[in-house]
């Protein structure tokens, strides 16, 4: 059909706040879309036991990143509780120019920043159904320590704020398989793509603001 036609590479933010489910949306949308590319963030931070360096992030010490900084390797970049993100500018500007369109999972920081640099980026916020089921998910994580945790919970409500002024979609991950779908009808109608219908959830949350 018309997909396989569409060429036309386009941005696309994805925040939220953490334990939201971001990331495998994020997976399951690059699995499901042909010439998409998911960018991989550089951090500061200390890896994770289950992840994978180049693949979950690119880990670097605070010299390198700060190296980086100054070289203007980084597309945008911030620091969230005491460590340092950013986004490879060469990857991005490379996939743009080979017409892919390229998923940016960062903060809202960073997409306010992203937004500045490319005013057509679509802007997609993952929110959990409720405060309660996010705190759930942050402590499933087993991750962080409690305090880290209890910081990134108190964050979440300025965070979801902010979203709502720079987002134009938000996106409820009450359902894993209807978010993925939500969020691939967002980008794909940005990518020229029309579905015969649009997301249902997504113009109820319009209608509600």
């Amino acid at each position: 059909m018309s997909k396989q036609s569409v060429q036309k590479g386009v941005v696309v933010v994805v925040s939220g706040p953490s334990g939201v489910g971001k990331s495998t949306i994020c997976r399951q949308v690059v699995k499901r879309l042909d010439n998409v590319y998911l960018s991989v963030s550089v951090t500061t931070r200390e890896k994770g036991k289950t992840e994978v360096d180049g693949a979950d992030y690119w880990y670097v010490s605070r010299e390198e990143f700060q190296r980086r900084i100054e070289n203007g390797l980084l597309l945008e970049y911030a620091e969230v509780f005491g460590n340092m993100y950013g986004t490879p500018k060469d990857k991005v500007d490379e996939a743009l120019v080979a017409g892919r369109s390229v998923i940016l999972e960062i903060d809202v920081q960073g997409g306010k920043q992203i937004k500045a640099a490319y005013p057509n980026a679509v802007m997609i916020f993952i929110l959990a159904p409720t405060q309660r089921e996010l705190a759930e998910r942050m402590s499933d994580r087993g991750r962080e320590d409690g305090e880290t945790a209890k910081k990134r919970l108190d964050a979440a409500s300025a965070e979801i704020a902010t979203a709502w002024q720079y987002y134009e979609h938000m996106v409820i991950n009450d359902n894993l398989e209807e978010a993925v779908k939500e969020v691939i009808e967002i980008i794909e109608a940005a990518r020229g793509v029309r579905h015969k219908s649009a997301g249902a959830r997504r113009k109820q949350l319009e209608r509600s603001e």
